[in-house]
């Protein structure tokens, strides 16, 4: 007798069981169904190189390709090079030394990263072509007639364009850097000065080897962004491998060969990965128990303080002061010429392009991250990992990631229509604004997704199992737990995506659709004609936007540590 209740209680909780399964197994299927729509770009690309439509890589072998990648390797390497050398040095110097004006470097050597190369690549090209006002103030001083009586070294060129890279994105490696150094102990260094070693051999022998993998992480950004320039190596005339995509596809009228070499393109974005990981493979980051206490640093006097105050602001006055004091010297004077009902137009197209990508990319992100927390299955952080492939792959090689499956839907459901219907329905995603905005959510969803993760990763569990207690559902949890308490990454992962959406050119200009264009769209036409001041006001605005994440950089690093 007494058996029957016990059994009837146990038919009591498959169902429940059953039914939780069965809701976690919605997170489940829904953050897989997202991460391969994620990564279908990548995946359409490999495909269509291995099986084009017509076959000319033998062709690009034999011609253009060569060129392509041994110029895509010196840029590579000469911005790295320029990044490491500026990065790492401001890092240190404000960092550990005491120099006159060393708290405003803190923060302004990041301003830099504001500026799109492509706009910092048109306002040089402005001031030190022939017709550029230096050049013209050097002719009325020195009374020289013709390029002939003197010798000026030319912007465009591969040294140029490695030049405009390197003063924008050197910041990557001075962020990562500046962290290893407030994160490493005083013990080390006070060791290392008590057996002898001057402020530069303590930086070479104990501080740098410390931070090397926060500066392979930094160069592997700086040489992932360096692939993905398109309006500067185009500007200037350099045949990168992303500038021979574009020709190949849209002057080839090629979309096979285009995928091939973006599929080169790939490999390269996975070998500087795996070198940037197998660099740092070996190595053990440990904190210190005095990794909180305020730095001292080395007081520098006389000339070395003044030469620390000098080499921080060159940087910043270059790549920064004065892009901005020449675009607002021509937004200025023409406002009234420039404030249009064409410039607000494009601007409010850039503006909203942007705030929809925020808005999914959040959206997603939070999709996947909670599926993680919710399942602790290692097939969630790979379809996580499958949904960051996306930062990884370059403006144009991302362009035609998008258009291939877009235009594989739009061209199926027009011959349905069209034999069932009579009807053409042309172009439904392909050459849409969708298309812009799906690029945008690929290329820059990894932001979110860490941004979230990390911020859903320091709430405890503890907070899940007493919801779930209350009766809480899963969905349920996320509403009213966590978006309250990690509204602040929320944000910050927002406004960072929205301000790298207003600056993306080379999907943008690929993908958009006819007569649409954004402010970055709106600058390469005007720039690339050498008409800078039709676009100084929109160039301008790009700029100040993307100030937004500089701030936000410059609050988290410099909380990490007190320093004297």
């Amino acid at each position: 007798m007494q058996a029957e209740p016990a059994r009837h209680e146990t038919e009591q909780l498959p169902p429940l069981i059953s039914g939780r399964r069965g809701y976690l197994f919605g997170w489940y299927s829904c953050t897989w169904t997202t991460a391969l729509m994620i990564a279908l770009p990548v995946l359409s690309v490999f495909y269509l190189a291995l099986f084009p439509e017509e076959n000319i890589w033998a062709h690009l072998v034999e011609t253009v390709l060569p060129v392509y990648v041994i110029t895509t390797l010196q840029l590579l390497f000469g911005v790295g090079a320029l990044s490491i050398a500026t990065g790492v040095c401001g890092a240190w110097l404000v960092t550990m030394c005491r120099f006159p004006g060393r708290r405003i470097f803190e923060w302004a050597l990041l301003l830099p990263f504001a500026v799109p190369a492509y706009v910092i690549a048109y306002v040089y090209t402005d001031l030190l072509e022939y017709s550029g006002s230096l050049q013209i103030f050097l002719r009325e001083i020195f009374g020289w007639q013709t390029a002939r009586d003197y010798w000026f070294p030319d912007i465009r060129t591969l040294g140029g364009a490695i030049l405009m890279l390197a003063m924008v994105l050197y910041p990557y490696i001075y962020l990562l850097a500046r962290a290893s150094f407030l994160e490493q102990s005083t013990t080390i260094h006070d060791a290392s000065r008590t057996l002898g070693c001057t402020p530069f051999q303590s930086f070479y022998r104990v501080s740098l080897p410390i931070a090397r993998p926060a500066i392979a992480v930094g160069l592997s950004l700086v040489s992932m962004e360096t692939l993905n320039d398109f309006g500067t190596v185009d500007y200037f005339a350099v045949k990168s491998m992303s500038a021979g995509i574009y020709d190949t596809w849209l002057n080839m009228n090629n979309l096979g060969g285009a995928a091939q070499i973006a599929s080169l393109m790939m490999i390269f974005v996975v070998m500087l990965i795996s070198l940037e990981r197998l660099a740092r493979s070996k190595q053990r980051q440990f904190h210190s128990s005095d990794r909180f206490k305020a730095l001292t640093g080395y007081q520098l006097s006389g000339w070395k303080a003044w030469g620390a105050t000098l080499l921080c602001a060159l940087p910043v006055i270059t790549g920064f002061v004065i892009p901005v004091w020449v675009l607002a010297g021509y937004a200025f004077s023409n406002l009234d010429q420039l404030w249009t009902s064409d410039f607000i137009t494009h601007a409010s197209h850039s503006f909203i392009l942007s705030t929809i990508a925020a808005l999914l990319t959040i959206v997603i992100a939070l999709l996947l991250a909670y599926s993680k927390r919710l399942h602790k299955k290692q097939s969630l952080k790979i379809a996580a990992q499958f949904s960051s492939l996306g930062y990884a792959m370059p403006g144009a090689v991302l362009a035609i990631g998008v258009i291939i499956p877009l235009a594989a839907f739009d061209n199926a459901v027009d011959s349905l229509m069209e034999e069932y219907f009579n009807i053409s329905t042309g172009l439904l995603l392909s050459g849409t604004a969708f298309a812009v905005v799906f690029a945008y959510v690929v290329r820059f969803l990894a932001v979110s997704v860490g941004s979230v993760e990390s911020s859903l990763n320091k709430i405890t569990e503890s907070m899940d199992m007493a919801s779930r207690s209350l009766g809480l559902s899963p969905l349920q949890t996320l509403v009213k737990v966590h978006l309250p308490l990690i509204k602040g990454g929320i944000l910050t992962a927002s406004l960072v995506v929205f301000v790298d959406c207003m600056k993306e050119l080379p999907a943008t200009l690929i993908l958009r659709p006819f007569n649409y264009d954004t402010l970055a769209t709106y600058v390469y036409q005007f720039a690339s004609d050498e008409m800078l001041e039709a676009c100084s006001l929109a160039a301008l605005l790009i700029v100040l936007v993307g100030i937004i994440p500089v701030i936000l950089l410059s609050r988290t690093i410099s909380g990490t540590r007190d320093s004297n």
